[in-house]
């Protein structure tokens, strides 16, 4: 019994499984009830009381070997069965996830800048949260002027001069002060209204507006900077036409139609049977609002115009529900996976 004892401790030292299944086998052999192991320490007792001493110190030692080399190996293949898994096997089928759209009014908002930007319009923006300076006074609304009743303006509680702002005009009081001509910016950006929603308003609109200072600036500047936005935009062939107005900010004022580029001038419910769609409001930026702004207005001149994004996209979609852009539908956003990429 003695002399078998270095035979099989030799054999656990030198013992190496591939596989769960061969460990299990050598376990068994060693350790199981009925293995090598317990059949040694069987017998123990058979063997002479001053030798049995020496002998139970070898088959500890026997025993602890056999149970080091099964954690051992079982450590080691639980490893290998881990790398194994992190393995990509590029032979399985590929799984591709869905991806988002872009939002049409991110879509509109992106060609409106990319066009101004072509001819040297730089992108500005400002808080949405302002005071009655920057929303109302320096753009030269009169302190009655009916803007600033309850019924269009979200005004902050406990603050009655700061309220959200209900056009980016705001940002282009703040250009002005900080900035000398000459002037050439856009200011996209979110406002809001104290309005009713329904399907053609909402309390919460994007706009985007545009501002160009500089010495000898004219009426005919802004004519011909609208022409090459409403052609690039809407597509060659495009006609325009300015219609008298009136906006606090400006003198003189219009409104400007573009020829429908649905029915191409015959008339249908996008025009209205008239033949032409109303996309903005312009004008020439009044004295009194460069005064504000310490620009002197005997030496600089400028236009201004603005116009609501939602409308734009309302028009070159041919969207009749305005409330569609904030509801997040999946179904509706989905329309626009392949307009733009």
């Amino acid at each position: 019994m003695k002399d078998l004892i270095p035979k099989y401790l030799d054999e656990i030292k030198s013992f190496t499984a591939d596989s769960q299944e061969q460990l299990e086998n050598f376990r068994v052999k060693f350790l199981s009830k009925k293995g090598i192991i317990p059949g040694l320490f069987a017998v123990l007792k058979d063997i002479a009381p001053e030798d049995r001493k020496e002998m139970g110190v070898l088959l500890n030692e026997l025993k602890n070997s056999a149970l080091e080399k099964v954690n051992e190996l079982k450590s080691g293949l639980e490893e290998q069965a881990g790398k194994k898994i992190d393995v990509i096997d590029l032979t399985l089928p590929a799984n591709f996830s869905t991806l988002g759209s872009k939002h049409p009014l991110s879509i509109v908002r992106n060609d409106i800048i990319n066009i101004f930007s072509r001819i040297g319009f730089t992108v500005a923006e400002g808080p949405e949260i302002e005071d009655d300076w920057y929303n109302f006074s320096a753009l030269n609304f009169p302190e009655e002027h009916p803007a600033r009743d309850m019924q269009d303006t979200f005004f902050i509680e406990k603050k009655p001069d700061t309220v959200l702002r209900t056009h980016t005009s705001s940002v282009q009081i703040r250009v002005m002060e900080k900035q000398k001509p000459p002037i050439r910016a856009i200011f996209p950006g979110r406002v809001f209204r104290n309005e009713a929603i329904s399907a053609r308003a909402h309390c919460i609109f994007h706009q985007v507006e545009g501002l160009y200072i500089d010495e000898n600036v004219s009426f005919a500047d802004l004519k011909q900077t609208l022409y090459y936005f409403a052609t690039e935009f809407f597509g060659a062939g495009t006609q325009i036409r300015l219609r008298p107005s009136f906006f606090p900010f400006t003198e003189p004022s219009a409104e400007m139609d573009i020829s429908c580029f649905i029915c191409h001038g015959k008339g249908c419910k996008i025009c209205k049977k008239t033949g032409w769609v109303e996309i903005l409001g312009c004008g020439m930026v009044d004295p009194n609002v460069l005064e504000n702004c310490n620009i002197d207005s005997e030496k600089y001149t400028g236009f201004a115009f603005g116009m609501g994004i939602e409308r734009i996209a309302m028009l070159k979609y041919q969207i009749d529900d305005i409330r569609l852009f904030f509801e997040n539908d999946v179904r509706f956003l989905k329309q626009f996976e392949s307009t733009h990429s």
